[in-house]
């Protein structure tokens, strides 16, 4: 089979294709031949950190090839999708059950894909901030995977006004239309002096600097949700003098730990798919062998929406 590959730390130019052996399954994994896999900001980063390569992928949706010892409720020609912890930019991967979802009619590969990394995310960083009715929202990287998804899960929740931060030039300005389109009352770019009326709560997922002005987004009392890869400070102070406060948010910790709060998460967001409720978009479908475009689209910040690879 092929797959996706880097060997040393980069930029897009890194990645490589191979031909490896297909896995075989082990115990409770189900052996899935790749239809879509999701491409995230995390990985993006990960391949430019100066540290071992690591498997490329998070997030695919294919068929059942074949199921290891212990699995029940799979069958091979099942469709599936799910959080894939290994080589998921591959023709075919391998799929913990407990991490694994079936994909219901009318979905495709690459909505599934939308809705099972970027979707459970959005949801459980809006479920972090505990936002009440009638409340203001603010979503960074909003025209991102996650981020779009974000932007319409608040405005579900009963925002009262829902703001998307986007980066900044041609690119970021492109983006209002977008956005609009899924409920954004207001979209303004990282770059600007303020970012408007002040929100109750922000969703982050970008980090480092851009820290700073979204704790100061905040109105007194406001909560910051950052799920970003991108590290970043928050000051104290900045903290203290509005009483504001920052909330941590990793998924594989739900994943992992909460696993019956991860699978209601997952029923529900495949229920306001059902409904039309949350509309995932995909701005773009690569070929495996284009991973490298597909990497250098995150890195521009110029998608709308998920980016796919079809192997």
């Amino acid at each position: 089979m092929r797959r996706v590959r880097y060997e040393h730390s980069g930029g897009p130019e890194v990645l490589f294709s191979e031909d490896v052996p297909v896995p075989a399954p082990g115990p409770g994994e189900l052996l899935v031949r790749v239809a879509a896999a999701g491409v995230t900001l995390p990985v993006v980063r990960k391949v430019r950190e100066p540290r071992d390569p690591i498997p490329l992928g998070g997030e695919v949706a294919g068929e059942v090839v074949s199921t290891g010892d212990g699995v029940s409720g799979y069958a091979p020609g099942d469709r599936v999708t799910g959080l894939c912890f290994g080589h998921g930019y591959a023709e075919f991967a391998l799929l913990h059950t407990t991490m694994a979802s079936p994909v219901p009619d009318g979905a495709s590969a690459a909505d599934a894909v939308a809705l099972v990394r970027s979707g459970l995310v959005a949801y459980g960083a809006l479920d972090a901030a505990r936002p009440a009715p009638g409340e203001a929202g603010l979503v960074t990287a909003a025209a991102g995977g996650v981020g779009h998804i974000a932007l319409q899960l608040a405005r579900l929740r009963g925002a009262s006004r829902v703001v998307g931060a986007v980066s900044d030039g041609g690119a970021g300005r492109g983006k209002a239309g977008f956005l609009r389109s899924l409920g954004a009352d207001e979209v303004v770019t990282y770059g600007e002096e303020s970012w408007g009326e002040p929100v109750d709560y922000v969703l982050d997922a970008v980090g480092g600097e851009l820290l700073t002005p979204a704790v100061r987004a905040l109105a007194p009392h406001g909560r910051l949700v950052a799920y970003s890869s991108g590290g970043g400070t928050v000051e104290a102070y900045d903290l203290l003098v509005g009483a504001k406060s920052v909330i941590g948010f990793q998924m594989a910790l739900i994943a992992r730990g909460r696993p019956e709060v991860y699978e209601a998460w997952r029923r529900e967001l495949w229920r306001l798919f059902s409904t039309g409720a949350v509309r995932p978009a995909v701005h773009a479908e690569f070929a495996l062998e284009d991973a490298a475009k597909a990497h250098a689209v995150i890195e521009a910040r110029s998608n709308l929406g998920k980016v796919v690879l079809i192997p």
